[in-house]
Formats: C-alpha cells, sequence, structure tokens
C-alpha cells in the first residue's frame, strides 16, 4: 500500500458518509474527500508544514481550507459522536474510564499571534477560539495541555485543550460535563461506572461529584491530605478507599498518548489557534475509533 494511503478501506467506510460531499451546484471541482482527510492526517502524523505536503495531495492551501472548515463546524467532534454512538450499541465500549493530561510543547510558530493571558475558557462551546489560544508559560516555557476521558480500552471519549500551567484537578468537572454517549432508544449515557485518576484529581469536590452520581472513584489519596486528615481526629473523616487493583488499569490513558504522540503535529504544537490543534487531536481519536471498530490491525 503507498504510504500516502493512510486509511483501510473499512476505515474510510466508518466515515465516509459523515464528511463534506458535493452540493450539485456549478463551481470549482469538489475536492476528493478521503484524498483531503488522508492529507491532513500526513501532515500532523509528520509534523511538517502545511507548504511541505508531497504534491499528490493537491494544493496545500485546498488542504489547510478543508481542516480550517471542518474544525470550525465541529465535524470531528460529530464524527467521533457516531462513533462512539455505534461502538456503545455494539458493546465495545468499557464505561470504566480513566482521566488525565499530557503537554505538548508550543513551536514558535504557533506562538506569534496576539493571547490574552488571565482570561479563563469557555468549555460549553468548544467551537469558540479561547482569548489564550490554549497557550500558557509553563515551567517547560510555552506550552499546551491536552486533557482526555478514555474508555476501559484507551480510546478517547472527551478531549479538551487548556493552557500548558493549568491545573488537571479543575479540569474534571468540565470533561465529566462534555461526557455524552448518544443511544438509539432513551437518554445519552453520561455517567460511566468508574473514573481512574492519579493523586492530581484527590479532591473533596471532585469525590463529592462521583459520589452523588453513583460513580466509583478510583484515586489514591495524596500524603499531605492523609496528613491533614489525620491531625484533624474523628473530624478528618474516613480514609479514602481505593481499589489497588482496578487502579493499575489507568495505565490505558498513559499508553492512549504514547500513540497520540506518534503524530508529530500533535505532540509539538504548530497550530495558532486552539479550535484547529483540538480538532486534530479529535480527528487521531476518530482514527482509533476506526482502527477499533474496523479490521485494520
Amino acid at each position: 500500500m503507498s504510504r500516502f494511503r493512510l486509511l483501510s478501506d473499512a476505515q474510510w467506510s466508518l466515515i465516509e458518509d459523515m464528511l463534506p460531499r458535493p452540493t450539485g451546484r456549478p463551481g470549482r471541482k469538489f475536492s476528493d474527500a478521503r484524498l483531503m482527510v488522508e492529507a491532513i492526517i500526513y501532515r500532523y502524523r509528520c509534523g511538517i508544514a502545511w507548504r511541505d505536503l508531497p504534491e499528490v495531495f493537491g494544493p496545500w492551501q485546498t488542504v489547510w481550507t478543508w481542516h480550517h472548515r471542518m474544525a470550525a463546524a465541529g465535524t470531528w467532534d460529530k464524527v467521533q459522536a457516531k462513533l462512539t454512538a455505534a461502538a456503545d450499541a455494539a458493546g465495545l465500549i468499557d464505561w470504566s474510564l480513566s482521566v488525565d493530561s499530557t503537554v505538548a510543547r508550543a513551536h514558535q510558530h504557533a506562538t506569534n499571534t496576539t493571547r490574552t493571558t488571565g482570561a479563563g475558557s469557555n468549555y460549553t462551546n468548544l467551537l469558540i477560539e479561547p482569548p489564550d489560544h490554549g497557550i500558557g508559560r509553563s515551567r517547560g516555557g510555552l506550552s499546551t495541555k491536552i486533557h482526555q476521558l478514555v474508555d476501559g480500552n484507551g480510546l478517547p471519549l472527551v478531549t479538551l485543550i487548556t493552557p500548558g500551567q493549568a491545573g488537571d484537578s479543575p479540569m474534571f468537572l468540565p470533561l465529566m460535563a462534555q461526557l455524552r454517549v448518544d443511544r438509539d432508544v432513551g437518554r445519552p449515557r453520561t455517567r460511566p461506572d468508574v473514573v481512574r485518576g492519579d493523586k492530581a484529581y484527590s479532591s473533596r469536590a471532585i469525590r463529592g461529584h462521583l459520589r452523588s452520581r453513583g460513580i466509583k472513584a478510583v484515586i489514591p489519596e495524596p500524603d499531605d491530605q492523609k496528613g491533614h486528615r489525620k491531625r484533624r481526629g474523628s473530624r478528618g473523616g474516613r480514609p479514602v478507599g481505593l481499589d489497588a487493583a482496578d487502579y493499575k488499569n489507568r495505565n490505558v490513558i498513559e499508553r492512549r498518548y504514547c500513540h497520540t504522540k506518534q503524530w508529530r503535529g500533535l505532540a509539538t504544537r504548530f497550530d495558532k489557534h486552539a479550535v484547529i490543534y483540538r480538532a486534530a487531536v479529535v480527528l487521531n481519536a476518530v482514527i482509533a475509533w476506526t482502527k477499533a471498530m474496523s479490521d485494520t490491525p
């Protein structure tokens, strides 16, 4: 198979009907949708500049226009929503979720735009570009954080982007608020069975949220919280329970980030706008779902 053919026929058949089609109106010739999607994947997999795309994909401006329009329209979010709904109907989703984040260094070409720092992002409408463009200054320099909820098989269900210095714990509730898997009958499923997280997610607010919804929390307690609870004596409450055996399964999200960062354009952020970069991360998730739902090895 050609090194430029990045999707199998089985994978393409799962998403073909959800992508833009010719309108029938006269005008410029409609580009081949499969070629455009594979060009976008190739760009992020290799981490090259858009203008350096191989000629086999056609004009790079056309590929960029496709990616920009689909990102602005939330196309990949809609595709992922339909794939996860189909996977849930087939019993392919493991509702023991894991949560974590990973940092991507921002390239200098991603940072040469005006950013408003200190303004929070709106996580109810992910198609609105945040004032800070999801770039912040952390210990390692200008960077971006990818926050995800993945199922028990390591397949992404929710993806959010924040500046690199943002904490993990404050992003938990926005992640849970975006969790929504449609069903053929009844309301969408928004409640997992289990949520696994590291010590960064051990807060009273998070544990209270999970407890109120009947969700099992598999989150270890940091030493400082243990000491604070013990110093308070009987007022400190009961020790936090932890299913140590189940906690070992949290490694699925670490492995997911290893797969995500095999795309060099995601391991290092080159995109100026958070909406564009996030669309590429969601596209990576879509490809992971198509591989799981097809016979692709």
